[in-house]
């Protein structure tokens, strides 16, 4: 079993800037491919952002050149920065694990508002 902690939701401004956090335990070494996906009220889950145990990162055509997802795995944690956030970023962000098993977080809010 893995266990994932989302943290770094919030209010923010359009422009600004936010950082979510994922926090890993348990089976981590099962883990593959870690993700954050977003989904807004009446819209369909989307991927915004994944990494690899090898390190290679995906995007959504939407967030490249914006948000940015890195890990520590001395801390078992994933990050996604997110800078020059937009009203549509408006969404609960949810922390994904994938390998033999496929978990997720409880989600942060994230709202972008003047």
């Amino acid at each position: 079993q893995v266990q994932l902690v989302e943290s770094g939701g919030g209010l923010v401004q359009p422009g600004g800037s936010l950082r979510l956090s994922c926090a890993a335990s348990g089976s981590i070494f099962s883990i593959y491919v870690m993700g954050w996906y977003r989904q807004a009220p009446g819209k369909q889950r989307e991927l915004v952002a994944s990494i690899t145990r090898g390190g290679s990162t995906n995007y959504a055509d939407s967030v490249k050149g914006r948000f940015t997802i890195s890990r520590d795995n001395a801390k078992d944690t994933v990050y996604l920065e997110m800078n020059n956030v937009k009203p549509e970023d408006t969404a609960i962000y949810y922390c994904n694990a994938h390998g033999p098993g496929n978990y997720w977080g409880q989600g942060t809010q994230v709202t972008v508002s003047s």
